[in-house]
């Protein structure tokens, strides 16, 4: 089975890059969200896995995005920011952080960290460049 993944950026050419790397991954992708509204709709399409971003279209609404997606909608949730530490020791139910810019060789091990932790892999190691929060859930 296909990781399904949302990207939750409002940078469209961060996103779309990010896009490209995880199709030729061979992921599916079931959309681009650029703030809440969009993301909490499209949760309702089934993702696996969410990488979201922190300052979005409408604010600083990443973390309570990443919280609901989580915690509402299962969805296994890593922040991908240049403000890792607005986010501090985590958010309910967010797995970790990675600080952008991320290089593209690293998109797919950060992917199959999340994976592995979403199956509830106890031995799941985080990939250079993932900061794992202490509190997350899942």
């Amino acid at each position: 089975m296909r990781a399904r993944v949302l990207i939750v950026e409002d940078e469209m050419i961060v996103a779309a890059n990010l896009e490209a790397v995880l199709d030729d991954l061979g992921l599916s992708i079931i959309g681009i969200a650029a703030d809440t509204s969009g993301a909490l709709q499209m949760a309702a399409k089934g993702a696996d896995i969410a990488l979201v971003d922190l300052n979005l279209r409408d604010g600083l609404t990443g973390p309570e995005i990443g919280r609901k997606l989580s915690t509402e909608h299962g969805i296994t949730v890593l922040f991908m920011t240049a403000n890792p530490r607005i986010v501090g020791n985590g958010v309910e139910g967010v797995i970790g952080v990675v600080s952008k810019p991320v290089d593209d060789t690293l998109i797919q091990p950060i992917v199959q960290f999340a994976m592995k932790k979403r199956a509830g892999d106890p031995d799941a190691r985080p990939p250079r460049g993932v900061h794992v929060f202490d509190r997350a859930t899942g």
